[in-house]
């Protein structure tokens, strides 16, 4: 007769249980076909079991149980090998066996759904069922609801041969809830099939909600307590958590505190120590804050923190977490002394100068917040004062130190830090009577700003000075220029070309110019050149000398410029503004001559936002035009960028510079109102800014530009004249030149040496004066004052000033009714002429 699944599986279900030899026997009598299902079952078993620990993590049990089915499934498969009689008989019941003494019930199902095996712990769990007849998860959950569907899942997905697990509730004989979480899993064969294993998770369910219920009555203690609290992450210092009852203290909802991401220093009134500072933290412990926080309407909560630092797994730092106590209320007796304490700890923590007490050894007790700012984190008790300066700063630390104990006053000292030798402090200390504990206090005080400050003025006052020398320099030579070049103008004048000594007059009128444009370089870097400004465009002006400037760099430099979109207006001298880029770029050149490099012309708009964001010193805030060239050349050390403005500085051959090119840019850009700026880095190229105002035209502007226009006469071909001239010039040779020059041109000329001879003149002469001719700076009486006592004398006769300076230098000495034409030196016959002649045409 033939024996199906089904015969087999009844067998095995149907034969005793007992462990008894009438049991064994019964197993083993049994066709050895049918070890073949009990096997499979067992294989599977194993199989699935493996899957769900690995991917389930169904923990301990489960891999033990696991381990054990490796041994029985070892069996089984030893007992298909046929190599022993003995083995076939005994591997399918140490199999059922095993598969009954698992604590996590289990079966397995055919691929219609039928139990092939269940263990023991499963037909205990079926108990209001058949135990001959072992039913399935989807029969003993049928009409349960919410249950049956997900069981109707699971059977669904082991007909169809897929791995399914859910949660699911079955109530036991007891009449007691519990929670499964049911493993399906496919057989492998021919015949297919899943296993069904269950894992108990009443017990993990019932402590998770334990500890849920003691957490919350834990967050209960916290949050209703009478004291405040809070948590921080000790990277950040951003608070992750507050109670309620420091958020009442401070009107603020704790929720905002996190959702913000608020720190100390939000809550803070004043400055607040980092809350991960100490300078006393000893295992986890950390030394107490006295401190202010904002409370409602900004009114002040005195409160002292006790923090605690947590060590997260692996010995990392955890959060910080804050017992904050309210130090408004307390015992009446201790009142005034708290509040003393709390005045000086209010005073000690939010004072704007750093603070610090040191020992008799010269260590660091106690330091406020704005001392450990600007020393740096990690500053520590015990940490010795001296060895946070730097090393060339020390010597003078400890003698302070030393002379501060004995009680009398010492000189502030002037040191660098460690950390950060670019900012500079100045250290006080003084002597305090504290018993055992600190017995000096020392003020620092952050002087960077002020030492800046102070080297740049002392470098405004140099340059300062050296302008006004070169000022003076270049006006001494000018009127000697005067003299050489005019003279030399006399002589062409009766020296034709062919005569053999034309050449030399004409050399030394050539030279005299090229001294003349070396004073107007000196003039410049004093401010002290005349300049003739009118309203431009940089994009414009640019763009006209981007060819110069290609020839004047050589084809080894690539010259790149870039506009500005949308680029204000500049009211500047347009010769000087050429001359100061074309300085800027030939000095460019020269820093790159071999291997070549760029140059990079770049212009901008620079808002008054911007301005107050380059933070200099002494370039007020406003609306500009930025100015950039920058080269790719082999820099300006540190040492000399603080020199290179200044006249005849270069580190140049003698023969490539005369060190007055970077001054007369200093002059030019400072004379128009605008500041320069130098950067540079050795070995990558240097950088000059130049801002100059930005120009906002206006009616009277524009009123004044086209009477200029339309004022403006052509130049006299015919520069003979008639009519009295009084020329007043203290140089005999400079007067001697223009007296015979306006002589020649039919002129007669009254000459005075002096302010004083010439009033005198004009009292003695008895016909008219039609014009004076005057020098500005002349000994005892200047040319402005002679001119207001000239107003009287000569009301209507037309005044030219002649000088080596400026004609902004002096103008605003004179009267502001004070009409005045003016003609730089030096001048040439033929200039001289034509001033004179412009002036009495126009008369």
């Amino acid at each position: 007769m033939a024996e199906t699944p089904a015969d087999y599986v009844d067998a095995v279900n149907n034969a005793p249980n007992d462990g008894s030899a009438e049991a064994r026997d019964a197993i083993r009598s049994m066709p050895a076909r049918r070890w073949i299902v009990v096997g499979s079952v067992g294989v599977g078993v194993v199989t699935a079991l493996l899957d769900a620990v690995g991917v389930h993590a169904f923990g301990m049990t489960g891999a033990m149980t696991a381990l054990g089915l490796l041994v029985i499934a070892a069996a089984v498969l030893y007992s298909f090998s046929g190599s022993s009689a003995q083995a076939l008989s005994r591997s399918p019941l140490a199999a059922v066996e095993a598969l009954n003494a698992l604590p996590d019930p289990c079966y397995a199902t055919d691929r219609r759904g039928t139990v092939l095996f269940a263990n023991e712990a499963y037909r205990m769990v079926a108990g209001g069922f058949d135990l001959d007849r072992p039913v399935p998860l989807e029969r003993l959950l049928a009409g349960q609801g919410d249950m049956a569907e997900i069981a109707f899942r699971l059977a669904q997905a082991a007909r169809t041969g897929f791995a399914a697990d859910e949660d699911v509730r079955i109530a036991t004989p007891g009449g007691i809830d519990r929670l499964y979480k049911v493993v399906v899993r496919p057989l492998s064969g021919a015949d297919g099939g899943a296993v069904w294993l269950f894992r108990d998770l009443t017990v993990e369910r019932d402590r998770a909600e334990t500890a849920e219920s003691t957490h919350k009555r834990s967050l209960s203690y916290v949050e209703n307590a009478p004291v405040g609290f809070f948590a921080a992450d000790v990277r950040s210092g951003r608070i992750v958590y507050l109670n309620p009852t420091l958020g009442k203290w401070l009107g603020i909802e704790p929720a905002r505190v996190t959702e913000r991401r608020f720190t100390l220093a939000d809550l803070a009134l004043g400055e607040a120590p980092a809350l991960t500072d100490s300078d006393g933290e000893t295992n986890g412990e950390m030394s107490p804050l006295d401190l202010d926080l904002k409370g409602p309407e900004g009114r002040a909560v005195p409160v002292r923190i006790i923090r605690s630092r947590l060590e997260d797994v692996g010995g990392r730092s955890g959060p910080v977490l804050a017992l904050v106590l309210n130090r408004t209320t307390g015992d009446k007796a201790e009142v005034t002394a708290r509040d003393a304490e709390m005045r000086f700890a209010r005073f000690f923590n939010n004072a704007p100068i750093g603070i610090a007490t040191v020992d008799q050894s010269g260590r660091i007790d106690n330091a406020n917040s704005a001392f450990v700012g600007y020393v740096g984190a990690g500053v520590e008790r015990g940490t010795r004062l001296a060895d946070l300066m730097a090393e060339d700063d020390r010597p003078a630390v400890e003698e302070l130190l030393t002379l501060s104990r004995t009680g009398q006053p010492g000189a502030a000292v002037d040191v660098h830090l460690v950390r950060n030798a670019e900012r500079v402090g100045q250290l006080y200390a003084a002597r305090v009577d504290a018993g055992e504990g600190a017995s000096l206090v020392v003020y620092l005080i952050d002087a960077t700003e002020q030492k800046s400050l102070e080297m740049q003025f002392a470098q405004s006052q140099k340059m300062q000075a050296v302008g006004q020398l070169a000022g003076g320099v270049a006006h001494d030579f000018n009127n000697l220029l005067t003299a050489i070049i005019g003279f030399c103008d006399l002589l062409l004048a009766r020296h034709q070309a062919g005569d053999p000594s034309f050449a030399d007059v004409v050399q030394i009128k050539q030279n005299a110019n090229r001294a003349a444009n070396l004073t107007r370089q000196l003039l410049a870097f004093s401010r002290r050149q005349t300049l003739r400004p009118k309203v431009l465009s940089l994009t414009d002006a640019l763009a006209e000398l981007q060819n110069l400037l290609a020839r004047l760099l050589t084809e080894k430099v690539e010259l790149k410029i870039v506009h500005g979109r949308d680029l204000g207006l500049v009211k500047v001298d347009q010769n000087q503004l050429e001359q100061v880029v074309i300085n800027l770029a030939v000095n460019a050149r020269d820093a790159m001559p071999d291997e070549g490099g760029r140059l990079t012309i770049r212009t901008a708009n620079v808002s008054e936002a911007d301005s107050r964001a380059l933070d200099h010193a002494l370039m007020p805030h406003g609306e500009y035009l930025l100015i950039e060239v920058a080269d790719t050349g082999h820099g300006i050390p540190k040492e000399n960028l603080g020199k290179i403005f200044e006249p005849f500085y270069t580190t140049k051959d003698p023969s490539k510079g005369t060190g007055l090119g970077l001054s007369t840019v200093y002059g030019i850009v400072k004379q128009t109102g605008g500041f320069i700026f130098p950067y540079s880095t050795v070995g990558k190229g240097t950088t000059f800014r130049i801002y100059l105002p930005r120009y906002i035209e206006t009616a009277a502007d524009r009123r004044a530009e086209e009477i200029s226009l339309a004022a403006a006469p052509p130049e006299p071909s015919d520069l003979t004249g008639k009519g009295t001239i009084l020329l007043v010039e203290d140089e005999d040779a400079v007067r001697t030149f223009a007296a015979r020059a306006l002589a020649t041109r039919g002129y007669e000329v009254l000459q005075a040496e002096s302010g004083e001879a010439a009033l005198a003149i004009v009292d003695a002469h008895e016909g008219r004066i039609d014009l004076v001719v005057s020098d500005v700076v002349m000994p005892n009486m200047d040319g402005p004052t002679m001119a207001k006592e000239l107003k009287h004398k000569l009301p209507d006769t037309p005044i030219i000033f002649v000088s080596g300076y400026a004609e902004d230098a002096f103008a605003k000495s004179l009267d502001p009714e004070q009409e005045f034409h003016f003609l730089p030196k030096p001048f040439s016959l033929k200039q001289l002429a034509a001033a004179v002649k412009e002036v009495m045409k126009a008369k």
